[in-house]
C-alpha cells in the first residue's frame, strides 16, 4: 500500500478490513528553484480563495475571506509563471462566493497584480445576481452581463464571460444565446475568453447554447466566436472529452485560443499534436502550482519527457488502476465512485462497510460543534 519512494510523513487511512492503517507519503519531489519561468503556452490557474476561521457569521451561509491569504497566494502563483482566472467557479463563485464579494477579489486582484511585471490576469464576469428561472427574460440577462463586465473593465481588468444559469434557464433556441453573446461581445474592451461549462460540472447548464447535443452546441459556440473573432481571446470548454475538444479546437478562427477545461485529460491536451495545443485554465493549476510551472518550463524547452514525467498522481493509489495512466488527477467527483466500490466489496464478503453510519454520525456532530464554535468565537465540546 506504501508509496515506493522514500519515506516520511505516516497517516492513518481505513482500510477493507475496517481498521485503520498506517498510509506514509513519499518524499514531496523538488521542482528546482523558485522563480519566474517562461512557457510557451499560457496557463491560467482557477485560483481558490483562503477561508478566514475566526470571522464572525455562520461558515455555512457567509462568505468569509481572508483577504491577505488570499491576495499571497496570488503573487505566489504569479511567481511561478502562471496567470489567475480569477472570481471563476473554483473560487466558490455561486456556490457561497455572491458578486458583491467576488467583485472585491477581483478588485484586490487587479490592484496585485500591478506590482508583477507581466502578471496575467483574467476575471469571471456573468449573471449571478439575476436569479435563473424561466421568467428572467433575455433583456435582464444582458444587463446583469453588462453590468459585472462593466464593472470589471472599470478597474481594468480583463474578462472570463461565464456561463450563465439564468441564460440556460429562459433562451429558447440557439438564437438567443447568439443575440446575447453578440450583444455583450460588442461593448468590451477587450477580448475575452469564453467559458462553456458543461452539465457535468453543473446541472443548471444542460442544453447550454440552445442545443442537448454537444455536437450541435459546438457549432452554435462557434458561429458566435466566427461573428466577433476580434472579441474573443479563447474559448474555455469543460465537458471533460478530449475528442470535443480537438474537433473544437481546429476549428477555431486564426489567433482563437483553446483553453482546455479537462481536468482528465489536461496534459495531452496542452502538449497537443502535430495539428495545434491547447492552452489552459484549469483549478487543478492552483493545487499543484509547483508542479504544473516546472512541467510548462520544461515544455518551453521542447523536453516532452520531462513534461511528461511530473505526475500529479502516484501509482501507489489503491484504485488508480482502475482509471488512467498516473499523472492524471482522480478529483472529487470520483471519491464518490470508490465509495460506491467499497460498499459492494463489502456486501460481497458479509463484512461491515467502512465508514459505517456511526462514522457518518460522528462526522456530523463534529461538523455541527464546528459551527458552534464559529457562532459563539468559542471551544466546542464534543
Amino acid at each position: 500500500m506504501n508509496a515506493p519512494e522514500k519515506l516520511t510523513v505516516g497517516i492513518k487511512l481505513p482500510s477493507a478490513s475496517g481498521k485503520l492503517e498506517e498510509f506514509r507519503l513519499s518524499a514531496p519531489r523538488d521542482f528546482g528553484t523558485a522563480g519566474r519561468k517562461t512557457f510557451n503556452r499560457i496557463a491560467l490557474a482557477a485560483a481558490h480563495v483562503v477561508a478566514d476561521p475566526l470571522a464572525l457569521g455562520n461558515p455555512w451561509l457567509d462568505a468569509a475571506v481572508d483577504w491577505d491569504a488570499t491576495t499571497a497566494y496570488r503573487r505566489y502563483l504569479w511567481s511561478l509563471g502562471l496567470g489567475v482566472a480569477e472570481a471563476m467557479d473554483t473560487a466558490q463563485r455561486g456556490m457561497g462566493l455572491d458578486w458583491n464579494n467576488s467583485l472585491e477579489l477581483i478588485r484586490r486582484s487587479v490592484e496585485a497584480s500591478r506590482d508583477i511585471e507581466g502578471a496575467v490576469l483574467f476575471n469571471g464576469a456573468g449573471t449571478d445576481q439575476l436569479a435563473p428561472s424561466g421568467g428572467v427574460t433575455l433583456d435582464e440577462v444582458v444587463a446583469a452581463y453588462e453590468e459585472q463586465c462593466e464593472a470589471i473593465e472599470n478597474l481594468g481588468g480583463r474578462i472570463v464571460l461565464m456561463a450563465s444559469r439564468a441564460l440556460a434557464a429562459c433562451a429558447r433556441s440557439p438564437e438567443d444565446y447568439h443575440r446575447v453573446y453578440s450583444r455583450i461581445l460588442s461593448q468590451l474592451k477587450q477580448p475575452v475568453i469564453i467559458h462553456w461549462l458543461g452539465e457535468m460540472f453543473d446541472p443548471q447548464l444542460a442544453g447550454y447554447w440552445g442545443e442537448r447535443d454537444h455536437g450541435r452546441a459546438m457549432e452554435v459556440a462557434l458561429a458566435v466566436i466566427e461573428a466577433n473573432p476580434a472579441k474573443v481571446d479563447g474559448i474555455k470548454i469543460s465537458l471533460l472529452d478530449r475528442q470535443k475538444e480537438i474537433d473544437m479546437r481546429r476549428r477555431l478562427p486564426e489567433r482563437v485560443r483553446m483553453y482546455t477545461g479537462d481536468d482528465f485529460n489536461y496534459a495531452e491536451l496542452i502538449e497537443g499534436d502535430r495539428q495545434g495545443h491547447s492552452d489552459a485554465l484549469l483549478g487543478i493549476f492552483d493545487a499543484i502550482a509547483p508542479a504544473a510551472s516546472a512541467a510548462l518550463a520544461y515544455l518551453a524547452q521542447g523536453d516532452a519527457k520531462g513534461f511528461r514525467d511530473i505526475l500529479v498522481t502516484e501509482p501507489s493509489h489503491p484504485y488508480m488502476k482502475n482509471w488512467w495512466p498516473p499523472g492524471h488527477i482522480i478529483g472529487y467527483e470520483h471519491t464518490f465512485v470508490h465509495t460506491i466500490a467499497d460498499f459492494v466489496k463489502a456486501v460481497v464478503a458479509g463484512k461491515s462497510v467502512q465508514p459505517a453510519f456511526e462514522d457518518g454520525l460522528k462526522n456530523q456532530r463534529m461538523l455541527d460543534a464546528v459551527a458552534r464554535s464559529a457562532r459563539s468565537r468559542s471551544w466546542s465540546t464534543l
